[in-house]
């Protein structure tokens, strides 16, 4: 989805992100998904994820089923 076409969300990232910008942003939607977006093109496209997709992600992440990828 275009990210202009979200409106006015409250986006955050992780406190470990890349000082330089590199970063994935994330904000909390009303209907209770999660946008996530490239922090380098606040304007582009952003991804939209159920509440139930980004739980999934979030415990495979925690119970490093990604470990693999940044090793």
């Amino acid at each position: 989805m275009p990210g202009v076409l979200l409106g006015l969300l409250t986006w955050r990232k992780s406190a470990a992100s890349n000082p330089n910008g590199d970063c994935v942003e994330l904000a909390p939607l009303p209907a209770g998904g999660v946008a996530v977006r490239n922090s380098r093109a606040p304007g582009g496209t952003a991804l939209i994820y159920t509440r139930a997709e980004m739980e999934a992600f979030l415990h495979g992440a925690k119970a490093g089923e990604f470990d693999d990828l940044v090793m």
